[in-house]
């Protein structure tokens, strides 16, 4: 979760503009209660987590907004005040392939002095605002990512179109020109984001009325853009693939600057398909909750003047409410507003959970033992009788770790992430040992022997299946030791007889001549073997290592439980 740190002069600064006094200790009391972990709440900071659900408190002056409402009961209102303005935006067509999502915003009169707010720290906070949007809603500048610029030096009408990767600028915090070619190759935001930009041949910039360029998203502005202290009218454009990340993006850049006292204009954007839209769109969002869930779930009724408290503290607002359905409205910057189960959550916080109604289980609670839960004890007491140390991995993987490094082909269909968060975590795990290896690679520092096991779920086909996969880490490990291993393993689970077949080579993460897989009473259980060192290379280690993947499926079936 990302830690955002405040200053509590800002605050309280903030708070004084509209008449409040910033109470430390009220603010360490009940702002854990809307959602959030104080770190550190003194006289000098306030840090404090904020949960992936509400990008919306990602800075000090969001946040400050918040607190108004909900401790202080200020009603903030759910709308973005917005001004028509009168600068324009063109989207080229040809961007409808390469970016096609494209808003933008103007702001003015900003004055720092008029605040008391030190500008430097200002501009932290607007970047450090910025870098944590991209990660809970650009999802690294992918689905969004924002460019903030010095309105007084450029000159609308704006341009959005493709250039080639020999068009040159000065980018941020450079003196002299370089081409995209060479931004991608060399220059640090380049190195980070280039991958986003592959397999194209052409990429977009935003250029104005004098052909200067002020960005190339979603990679760097331009460095004759630069915000500096001076700076008092700024513009924000926002590009990307997903709507709702980009226009929650917008408005919170925004409503950053205008709670310090800026004043927002639209823009007039024609997009990539012609059609011509204004931004941002400041009205609320009308929800609508049916009355029979929120009494149902909280477990007694809410009067209106009730309804109208918690909702305002929350920062939205109470419209009506009949036997069937309550109407709200929401900020459209408040992106985790999905279903009207959030309506819900908020109207509990906002309300406060002490005098909400008790309920009991409408159905018999008694339990029932899992089939294979005494497999599975069995199976610990035996690993652990072994020296190993249980653990648990992550069920996301990738298809390097799961099936390229490891020498395994994918076993059915592979159930895919579709919006990963990361390029480690696309799939869902079809093997345990890939985990394992990364696990020892994270501790080749630590001292020999290290011996782990994990008892897991699978994904295979779109179906899940239990595994158990160990690995041992140890100097004179070799193929007699992992052996001796699954005898002892086998004997433990009461497998007398069974068979020990070799596999073929480069079949797995196995050195070759030196695996097998176990056949008891005609199934195939399992297979285990010594790493092969060009497999370990992979993963950064260079020690020993053994290890076995089984089929809890199969082990089931093929030998019987005593008990």
């Amino acid at each position: 979760m990302p830690t955002i740190s405040v200053n509590q002069d800002l605050i309280a600064k903030l708070l004084d503009v509209h008449g409040l006094k910033h109470n430390i200790d009220e603010v360490s009391d009940q702002l854990p209660l809307l959602g959030t972990d104080i770190d550190r709440c003194d006289k000098d900071v306030l840090d404090i987590e904020i949960f992936p659900n509400r990008p919306d408190l990602l800075s000090g002056e969001t946040l400050s907004r918040a607190i108004r409402s909900f401790i202080h009961h200020q009603n903030s209102g759910p709308e973005l005040q917005v001004s028509k303005g009168n600068i324009t935006m063109t989207v080229d067509p040809e961007l409808k392939h390469i970016r096609p999502i494209i808003l933008g915003a103007v702001v003015k009169n900003i004055d720092l002095e008029k605040l008391g707010i030190q500008s430097d720290e200002f501009i932290k906070s607007l970047m450090d605002h910025q870098e944590k949007l991209h990660f809970a809603l650009g999802r690294g500048r992918k689905r969004a990512s924002i460019g903030v610029h010095d309105l007084s030096t450029i000159a609308p009408p704006f341009r959005v179109k493709a250039v080639s990767g020999e068009q040159k600028f000065v980018p941020l915090a450079m003196e002299e020109p370089m081409s995209i070619n060479e931004i991608l190759e060399n220059h640090p935001k380049g190195i980070d984001y280039a991958h986003l930009l592959d397999g194209f041949n052409k990429f977009p910039v935003i250029i104005d009325s004098k052909d200067n360029i002020l960005s190339f998203p979603p990679i760097i502005n331009g460095n004759q853009t630069t915000v500096t202290a001076s700076t008092k009218d700024f513009f924000i454009d926002v590009t990307g693939w997903d709507f709702r990340s980009c226009e929650a993006s917008l408005m919170l850049i925004a409503l950053q600057l205008q709670e310090l006292g800026g004043s927002i204009e639209s823009v007039n954007i024609t997009n990539c398909d012609g059609v011509e839209q204004v931004f941002p769109n400041g009205k609320p969002v009308e929800h609508v909750l049916p009355t029979n869930m929120l009494d149902g779930l909280l477990g007694r009724e809410l009067n209106e003047q009730e309804l109208t408290k918690s909702i305002n503290r929350m920062g939205g607002k109470f419209i009506s409410r009949n036997s069937e359905q309550i109407k709200l409205e929401m900020p459209r910057w408040r992106f985790d507003i999905l279903h009207p189960v959030d309506l819900v959550e908020d109207i509990a916080i906002g309300h406060g959970f002490e005098d909400l109604g008790e309920d009991i289980p409408r159905s018999p609670m008694t339990a029932k033992p899992r089939g294979d839960a005494n497999l599975l004890r069995r199976i610990r007491d035996s690993m652990q009788g072994l020296g190993m140390m249980q653990i648990q991995s992550l069920t996301l993987s990738n298809d390097d770790d799961q099936f390229n490094l490891v020498r395994w082909s994918n076993v059915g269909e592979v159930t895919r992430i579709t919006n990963p968060i990361t390029i480690d975590h696309t799939l869902l795990r079809q093997y345990l040992l890939p985990g394992l290896l990364r696990l020892l690679s994270s501790n080749r520092h630590h001292d020999l022997p290290q011996s782990v096991f994990e008892l897991g779920t699978v994904v295979r086909d779109h179906k899940n299946s239990s595994r158990l996969a160990f690995l041992v880490a140890e100097r004179t490990g070799g193929f007699a030791a992992i052996r001796g291993r699954i005898q002892a393993f086998l004997r433990d689970l009461g497998a007398n007889e069974y068979e020990v077949q070799p596999l073929p080579d480069n079949e797995g993460p196995w050195l070759a001549g030196r695996a097998a897989k176990i056949i008891v009473n005609g199934n195939h259980i399992g297979c285990f073997g010594e790493i092969d060192p060009h497999v370990a290379e992979h993963f950064e280690l260079k020690v020993p290592m053994n290890g076995a993947e089984f089929c809890l499926y199969e082990i089931a079936k093929a030998i019987p439980d005593p008990v």
